[in-house]
């Protein structure tokens, strides 16, 4: 690491004298157009200008802020293809990991950022924390169309800058929804593969009224329809978005609403790694049974149902041109169930007596099952924004309670003497409080020369009682302080570079799955909470044809929480704490734009995961007969590599406007090899795995109508057939025997497309 430091620090200090000896080299502020990944002169602080993006003020990084970050404006949302979640439009940001369950965008789809997984990122919309409460991680699947209601979007690497809610432990995002601006018009039709169908209608008044008082109004509503890529990945989602307000010169109240509704396949079980390997690459388990006869058949309801309905009031005032306040208050509801069709399973497992029909007695059925979820989600948040042009304070207050219902019912039983209708046979409840408050500030003390400090204290209290679907009882109850504190230096050389370096501590409790495993293994006083200690040294140029940027990070762990390569019943990730481990890495991206019309991009993260002093735990039975449990085998490792971790990922775009209106983009993604358990074993890697992409689109102006846009994405060109991610459970015996190994991966899908066309007026 300090070979990696010495490395950084001549690289830029090179770079400092390049830029003293070749200033002639780079045109004048006034003429560049930035397109770096942080670029060093991007009007951030411009933000109080726009009253409605004060919403987001508190929780974004300014040009000044010493962390790492890149920000996606509406304008790049816009030029993503319609299949692509969110997630897998942040698959092109430096040392993010984006991947889907079912093959494609659509469905459930989630991203990594240094390898750190979703429950680690502090997700936020309009500065409201929206991760669940309990997994603490945020669900695409559920909000669907997102993306196109999106004015902007900022990631974070690292631990970040504080913000409402969950802390930061690896990541941090934010996300504003479309601001008031000019009247529009708006419907979108989109067609390709799989039989994907998608469609959108959306309407916004702009700014209305005469005088200082102005209202506005935007309503978007969105559905998709997709057989999907693996069997049974189809979909069904839709997503209304509504949003209402009144402002003047400095106040705004503005009411947000976002409805989404899914229906999608169960897809969480993967393709047993033998059925892939032998060319069925959609296999899907979920769903199959046997008849009387022995002939395999598939429930075609084997379903994931969720509806969740965001509330979102709130008021921003300007005091001055420094000074700003906003308040939010947020309420989401969401109820849904799982439905499974479980083949030859026995009663006791659902606390069902046998049952005896006709003086037969049955101790195994086919059943179908419903594991149904009713939670509600309240928070309510204040922020503070001050900034004079030489000192920049924000400081922030959230509270959030939720309250979450898990509970299972068979609905039906092949055989059934007794059982009641909509049998309950597991309730329990989770309940979680989180108060968090933080105070930021920026200081310039010398010309060019800033100092951030940032601290934030956060009390959670969770607690579940009831028993689970096993019948364990889950009652748990625990209390947890955090106090995480940052502090860092920026440097401006010029208009056009800077340095940077921070040093931030995340604090972060563990989830609801996390806890659940403990109970049930009686090491409820093992699980512990994580810390990082996040280091970032970085150098950022940016000119009107060219910008680069370099960062060294070095997050170091404690106690951190990593995946085991086991999943739940429901596919939740199981972990366990590893006292030490590190993730080590150089991001480098950098933009060439030789005209006008043609840009090239590029990124790319070398990095080292570890694990120090690891001792894994294997489950061990006494043979491949009678599979008697005995105490699991201990193995150590001096160094293993953290879990879906990759050492290497990179990105390169080449974009191309040929005449006006038309746009050609071309997008590779690499990704190398990681694994899915600790073990860093052969039989648990996951291959290094590309990707390449096309996209074109052409805007036709009819000056007295509307415009039309006609576009086209394709996936996949090379028709890479490959997986994404897994999961492995092994078990060792005591005989002798060979390891029993089960393994499953999530294949992704190969060529596919999506032609759309858009009327917008």
């Amino acid at each position: 690491m300090r070979k990696l430091f010495v490395l950084l620090a001549a690289i830029i200090l090179a770079a400092v004298c390049v830029n003293a000896t070749n200033a002639s080299a780079f045109v004048r502020n006034d003429e560049r157009k930035t397109i770096s990944d942080t670029p060093v002169s991007e009007s951030e602080d411009s933000l109080l200008i726009n009253l409605d993006s004060i919403i987001v003020l508190s929780s974004r990084a300014g040009i000044n802020t010493p962390v790492t970050y890149s920000t996606i404006t509406k304008k790049n949302i816009e030029k993503s293809s319609a299949t692509h979640s969110l997630p897998m439009l942040l698959g092109y940001e430096p040392s993010v990991v984006a991947t889907t369950e079912g093959g494609l965008g659509l469905g459930y789809s989630k991203f990594s950022v240094r390898g750190s997984d979703p429950s680690r990122t502090n997700i936020t919309l309009n500065g409201i924390a929206i991760n669940d409460g309990e997994s603490q991680e945020v669900f695409w699947v559920n909000l669907p169309a997102l993306s196109g209601v999106l004015q902007s979007v900022q990631l974070q690497r690292g631990v970040g800058t504080s913000s409402n809610g969950p802390g930061q432990f690896g990541a941090a995002m934010n996300m504003q929804t479309i601001s008031p601006n000019k009247a529009y018009g708006k419907a979108e039709f989109s067609f390709g593969s799989y039989n994907t169908y998608m469609s959108t209608i959306a309407s916004g008044s702009g700014l209305m009224g005469k005088g200082k008082n102005k209202f506005f109004t935007d309503l978007s509503y969105t559905h998709n329809l997709t057989r999907g890529y693996i069997r049974n990945a189809k979909a069904n989602l839709d997503m209304l978005f509504a949003q209402a307000g009144w402002m003047n010169d400095n106040n705004e109240l503005k009411f947000v609403f976002f409805y989404g509704d899914q229906t999608t396949g169960i897809t969480w079980e993967g393709c047993p790694i033998d059925i892939y390997e032998s060319g069925n690459r959609k296999y899907n388990v979920t769903g199959e049974y046997y008849d009387d006869e022995g002939k395999i058949h598939y429930y075609d309801n084997d379903t994931d149902n969720y509806t969740q309905k965001h509330y979102q009031l709130h008021y921003i005032h300007r005091f001055s041109d420094e000074l700003s306040l906003n308040a939010t208050l947020h309420y989401t509801k969401g109820d849904g169930y799982y439905e499974n069709y479980k083949y030859d399973t026995k009663f006791s497992k659902y606390n069902i007596d046998n049952q005896v029909i006709d003086g037969v007695i049955y101790e195994k059925s086919d059943f179908i099952i419903r594991q149904q979820m009713d939670n509600a989600y309240y928070v309510g948040n204040t922020n503070v924004n001050y900034n004079n042009g030489v000192l920049k304070i924000n400081g922030g207050l959230s509270y959030s309670f939720y309250d979450g219902d898990h509970f299972g019912r068979v609905v039906w039983s092949k055989y059934n003497a007794n059982i009641p209708q909509d049998y309950e046979w597991y309730l329990n409840n989770g309940k979680k409080n989180d108060l968090s408050t933080y105070i930021k500030a920026e200081r310039e003390i010398a010309e060019n020369l800033t100092l951030y400090a940032d601290i934030q204290y956060r009390y959670v209290k969770t607690k579940m009682k009831g028993i689970d679907k096993d019948i364990a009882d889950m009652t748990y109850s625990k209390d947890y302080n955090f106090l995480n504190s940052k502090a860092g230096i920026n440097y401006k050389f010029n208009d056009w570079s800077k340095v940077y370096f921070s040093f931030a501590v995340g604090q972060r409790e563990p989830n609801r799955s996390d806890v659940k495993e403990s109970i049930k293994a009686g090491k409820t006083d093992e699980i512990k909470s994580e810390k990082l200690v996040d280091y970032e040294l970085g150098y950022v140029v940016s000119t009107q044809k060219f910008d680069a940027s370099l960062n060294l990070y070095a997050m170091e762990y404690k106690d951190q929480l990593v995946a085991t390569g086991r999943l739940t019943e429901t596919g939740y990730t199981i972990q366990e704490n590893v006292p030490d481990s590190y993730r080590r890495g150089i991001e480098i991206a950098f933009a060439y734009r030789p005209t006008n019309s043609l840009e090239f991009r590029f990124n790319a993260t070398f990095s080292k995961n570890k694990l120090k002093n690891y001792t894994m735990c294997s489950d061990t039975n006494d043979n491949p007969d009678d599979w008697n449990p005995l105490p699991q085998t201990e193995t150590f490792f001096k160094k293993s590599n953290i879990s879906f971790s990759p050492e290497f990922v990179s990105m390169a775009t080449v974009n191309y406007t040929p005449c006006k209106d038309l746009n050609l983009s071309l997008n590779f993604k690499q990704v190398g090899k990681q694994y899915m358990d600790n073990s860093s074993s052969r039989i648990s890697k996951v291959p290094y795995y590309n990707n390449l992409n096309f996209s074109a689109s052409k805007i036709f102006k009819f000056k007295k109508f509307a415009d039309l846009k006609v576009a086209m994405h394709v996936d996949n060109i090379l028709n890479r057939k490959y997986y994404s991610y897994g999961w492995i459970y092994t078990s060792k015996f005591a005989d002798g025997s060979p390891d029993y190994v089960e393994k499953a991966v999530f294949s992704q899908a190969t060529t596919n497309y999506i032609i759309s066309v858009a009327l917008m007026f």
